[in-house]
């Protein structure tokens, strides 16, 4: 485990040692449930401290889930292939590096969906959950203004797409995607399949 209670406080720092602990503790023991004492103890301040800026441990969840976003768009943006030659080659690295963020981080991905104490609905409506959205609604907006990718509502395609990375990225962190059951390469199988009810055929 991470020895957190050594973490190095400075005067002004509070909330972000508050939330790299939370962050710390997240990670090593796979779950949130923590106290804000106990992140407190950890990050070697007060127990009052914490609530200086988290009114409650909901509010700390909250800010950690973002975070999660921020990271998962980062990751997203930066697998954006330069010239993909086919929606495939798009599609590909963008599901690989969403199913990693999630296989990497388990509990943060978890925290993100989680619909505990009615988190979820506002957390996905906030800017900085839809930026993660925002690069699949792009993707299929710039493909159907090419006319690689059929004319339909694309934010129905986009939760299609969505719906089904996320699927496997829970089914990847359980530990269930066995060969035996989805084959080999279930993600390229999927996306294979995808990419066929999106694209528009091209003419040989």
């Amino acid at each position: 485990m991470t020895d957190v209670q050594n973490r190095p406080y400075h005067h002004g720092d509070l909330r972000r040692t508050i939330i790299e602990t939370g962050l710390d503790i997240l990670r090593d023991e796979k779950n949130w449930q923590f106290t804000l004492r106990e992140v407190a103890r950890r990050a070697g301040v007060s127990h009052a401290a914490p609530y200086k800026h988290f009114p409650d441990k909901a509010a700390l969840l909250v800010e950690l889930a973002m975070i999660g976003f921020d990271r998962l768009r980062e990751a997203l943006a930066g697998a954006k292939p330069e010239a993909p030659q086919s929606l495939f080659e798009e599609i590909m690295p963008i599901s690989l590096a969403y199913v990693a963020f999630g296989t990497d981080n388990p509990a943060l991905y978890r925290l993100m969906f989680s619909a505990e104490e009615g988190r979820s609905v506002g957390m996905h409506l906030d800017q900085r959950a839809l930026a993660v959205f925002d690069i699949v609604l792009d993707m299929l907006s710039r493909g159907q203004d090419a006319g690689t990718i059929r004319k339909r509502p694309v934010r129905g395609q986009a939760t299609a797409a969505w719906a089904l990375i996320h699927g496997i990225t829970l089914l990847a962190i359980d530990g269930i995607l066995v060969p035996e059951k989805v084959g080999s390469a279930p993600l390229d199988a999927a996306i294979a399949t995808l990419v066929e009810g999106l694209a528009i055929p091209q003419p040989i």
